[in-house]
């Protein structure tokens, strides 16, 4: 059997590496268009920025290295131009010396991985105009920076490569900016999650230039003008566009394989295209999302390594599966670490589910324990069921931790009530008794059997002012002192149970405290002596960093730069 793969990097390179594992006879050579056949393709901002100092630590495997240990004969800058299905071979141009052959094969693997979106904007090709996708690319990025000095930089798009390039530039003491069409960075996140985000960016000295619209790039002082919708242009000594990416299938539409949302190659659960013989893995195929069912590309290197596995499995005879992609993702952004997994509150409920979340500020270990740190987790679930949809988790410390259990509780098909069931180590320098995860399990409970009924931030402009509620702040003096939501009055949870003749009765409750677990416990006290009780999901902690990210853009909307 022969096999040929087009592309490396995380899905040819493992079907490559688990093809030769499952079988000593075949034959498979794997064609890259690159020079590099398997990179780290999520390091490579941290070369540019020199937290990663030695080339060659990026790249996971050499043409060399894979044939000593595998016999696979792996062929780098060679581009594959054409597929013919009908007589089972490819087209191949090798890049060094302009040869152009034809290959055959048994069975085909592709892997073309995805291409950075580069929008048709005038300017977009000037040398200050740079694309992060490849080691080459991070080249010239690094030459750059290391040949001119610039000292500033726009970057154009806010997602995981723009905020990990973003990052390394600062600490390389650039001015940055960070501007795109949203009104938020990373996407995986709901808006309220995505403020702890721009909060950290901000607290290093990073722009955001948020909502707004790059409409091209023009050549002055000596730098370049990014030209903004509506707006002044931003002044900048270059550019990266990190606008996201899209699936490079080119070939694959040109040979007729089906396609599927935005243009990726179509497979089954078995990773096979539309065409007999031919397989698709990683960034260029279209998947289903594990938690909605619907169609879904998502562009991760874990996702693309177990695809890679599935079709080498299947490729030989056997029969595995891939149940589709749930889209877990964790990233550094300076001090903080930002993590998501499943679908966000905000899609869930595009994809017509009906959807309710807890939102809890746990510490990452016991209290009592020096070092601990907030972090802020969000539990998104369907309401009736309980079935887990996602969670979010932004935090210092702990957080990598708990989105993977509960990236395992989802996958498992638990309900949030089974949160609370979980069995995880505690010891105080790791985390507590009842742990974060078992702490969103008790809340969703408590909101599932009526023990607590919750109110949320978007609930607030339509809160009535009128005097038909009560609007209650149950922290100390001198948290209320330190800034309140207009309208609340003060009476410390501790003095509630001898201060409830100060409430009328038969006006529902509205309450808040800092985090969310002393307005928990007041809302209880006050449904025991028959008051309609609503306790803010949050915390004022949350609602303080959400309120003033939304001030913040409306501030940069309003004068053209967020600072």
């Amino acid at each position: 059997m022969k096999v040929v793969i087009i592309g490396g990097v995380a899905g040819g390179a493992t079907a490559a590496a688990r093809l030769r594992r499952l079988d000593e006879q075949a034959e498979i050579v794997v064609f890259e268009r690159s020079g590099y056949v398997s990179y780290a393709n999520c390091g490579l901002p941290y070369y540019i920025g020199g937290v990663i100092e030695d080339p060659e630590a990026l790249t996971l495997q050499t043409p060399e290295s894979f044939f000593a240990r595998f016999r696979v004969d792996m062929r780098v800058r060679h581009e594959v131009t054409a597929i013919h299905p009908e007589h089972k071979a490819v087209s191949v141009t090798n890049l060094e010396t302009g040869e152009e052959f034809e290959e055959r094969y048994d069975k085909l693997l592709l892997s073309p991985g995805a291409k950075p979106i580069q929008p048709r904007l005038p300017g977009a090709g000037l040398e200050k105009v740079f694309t992060l996708r490849t080691v080459e690319d991070t080249f010239r990025i690094k030459e750059y920076i290391q040949t001119h000095q610039p000292r500033s930089a726009v970057l154009a798009g806010g997602g995981f490569i723009g905020l990990e390039l973003a990052e390394n530039l600062r600490e390389l003491g650039m001015e940055v900016t960070i501007v795109q069409r949203p009104r938020q960075l990373m996407n995986p996140f709901d808006p309220d999650m995505a403020a702890f985000i721009h909060s950290e960016v901000r607290r290093h000295g990073i722009n955001l230039v948020l909502g707004r619209t790059v409409e091209g790039f023009e050549e002055k002082a000596g730098g370049l003008d990014v030209l903004l919708k509506d707006e002044a242009p931003l002044h900048a000594d270059m550019v990266v566009l990190a606008i996201g990416v899209t699936p490079d299938t080119a070939l694959a539409r040109e040979a007729g394989l089906e396609l599927g949302l935005k243009g990726g190659i179509a497979v089954n659960d078995r990773m096979e295209t539309s065409s007999p013989d031919i397989y698709a893995v990683g960034d260029a195929v279209q998947v289903k999302h594990y938690v909605t069912g619907q169609d879904a590309v998502i562009s991760l290197a874990g996702p693309a390594n177990r695809q890679g596995r599935i079709a080498a499995d299947n490729i030989c005879g056997g029969d595995s599966r891939y149940p589709g992609s749930q889209g877990s993702s964790v990233i550094k952004v300076f001090d903080l670490t930002a993590a998501a997994t499943g679908v966000s509150e905000t899609n869930a409920k595009k994809a017509g589910l009906d959807v309710d979340a807890v939102i809890l500020s746990p510490m990452s270990h016991a209290g009592y324990y020096p070092g601990g740190r907030v972090m802020t987790m969000k539990v998104v679930f369907e309401r009736g069921t309980c079935r887990l949809l996602g969670a979010q988790i932004v935090g210092y410390a702990g957080v990598d931790k708990r989105i993977d259990v509960l990236a395992t509780a989802i996958h498992a098909g638990l309900t949030a009530l089974q949160l609370k069931e979980l069995d995880l180590a505690y010891a105080p320098p790791y985390s507590s008794a009842k742990d974060p995860v078992n702490m969103a399990g008790f809340m969703a409970e408590n909101l599932a059997n009526g023990l607590v009924k919750q109110w949320r931030i978007e609930d607030l402009p339509s809160l009535p002012r009128d005097g038909s509620v009560t609007l209650l702040d149950v922290r100390t003096p001198q948290e209320y002192g330190g800034g309140h939501i207009e309208g609340f009055r003060l009476i410390p949870v501790d003095e509630l149970r001898e201060r409830l003749g100060e409430l009328e009765r038969g006006k529902p409750v509205y309450v808040i405290c800092q985090s969310g677990l002393r307005s928990y416990i007041a809302c209880r006290i006050l449904a025991g002596h028959g008051f309609d009780a609503y306790n803010f999901a949050g915390g004022f902690r949350y609602y303080g960093a959400v309120t003033n990210d939304r001030r913040l853009i409306e501030q940069a909307t309003a004068c053209g730069m967020d600072k």
